[in-house]
């Protein structure tokens, strides 16, 4: 499988380049991993060399899908690496917290920017590629997405409307016969909240909430954009897939006071 995956030198970008290179060498391929970041780090070198270990032909990629012309060159230089794409991973996202009452217009714009319009772009840019393969695309949502929250600014907003675009790119690209599917992680053990799991007690807290007893690792989300992306789930299209351990839908267990409730 050649594929393109943003967000890739940590959490769930780096656990789905991994699988996908672990799933290509089962089947006796060698896959071929675009794996763009921001910059040159420590991480995205360490991830390069686990994906050679595994027998994949990685590419490391730069850009900040902030702007409007890297999603584009990223997926362009993929391409021509490659001789073309299977499958596109937008997995890319940020997150400042705070209230909407005094929210910044920068932050604003630069979470839709970074958590939605760069899946607008790399999907249009990759358009001609997968068209002509009969790929597929898999964009990372958030619980946030369809379940409101105070406090988290632009992020649930973002989510929303990348779930929303997923479904529009579904209808449009599933005639060409590019699938399209979200998919949206609840609690997930990543750089981006290792402050918050640092703490046991939180830890314990959030774990406690879990129907399924834990925070999800990012091998339980890295696993569902493998599938999506694969011909087992060829069938699948325009669908939002929520990965959390049924945490969105235990608010009701949580009420205070449930089990005292009696019948009158």
């Amino acid at each position: 499988m050649r594929v393109l995956v943003t967000g890739a030198a940590s959490g769930i970008g780096r656990a789905t380049c991994l699988r996908l290179a672990r799933e290509a060498s089962d089947r006796g391929e060698t896959g071929q991993v675009a794996a763009v970041d921001l910059g040159p780090s420590a991480a995205l070198d360490s991830l390069v060399n686990e994906l050679r270990e595994l027998g994949a032909e990685p590419l490391a990629l730069h850009g900040d899908m902030s702007t409007t012309d890297a999603p584009a060159r990223v997926v362009g230089e993929a391409a021509d690496r490659f001789g073309g794409l299977d499958g596109l991973v937008s997995n890319a996202g940020v997150n400042r917290p705070g209230p909407i009452a005094s929210y910044a217009v920068e932050d604003w714009d630069r979470l839709f920017a970074v958590n939605t319009r760069a899946t607008f772009l790399l999907a249009q840019a990759a358009y001609p590629v997968l068209k002509a393969s009969g790929g597929a695309i898999a964009i990372v949502g958030s619980m946030s997405g369809s379940n409101a929250h105070a406090g988290l600014g632009a992020y649930a907003p973002s989510k929303a409307a990348v779930i929303m675009l997923a479904r529009v790119l579904a209808q449009e690209f599933g005639r060409d016969g590019i699938r399209v599917n979200s998919v949206s992680p609840g609690m997930v053990q990543t750089g981006m909240t290792a402050a918050v799991y640092a703490d046991e007690e939180i830890t314990a807290a959030r774990n406690a909430l879990v129907p399924l007893g834990r925070a999800a690792q990012p091998d339980d989300i890295a696993d569902v954009i493998a599938f999506l992306l694969s011909p087992r789930a060829r069938y699948i299209n325009g669908h939002d897939l929520v990965v959390d351990g049924g945490v969105t839908g235990n608010f009701l267990g949580r009420l205070p006071g449930l089990g005292q409730v009696t019948r009158a």
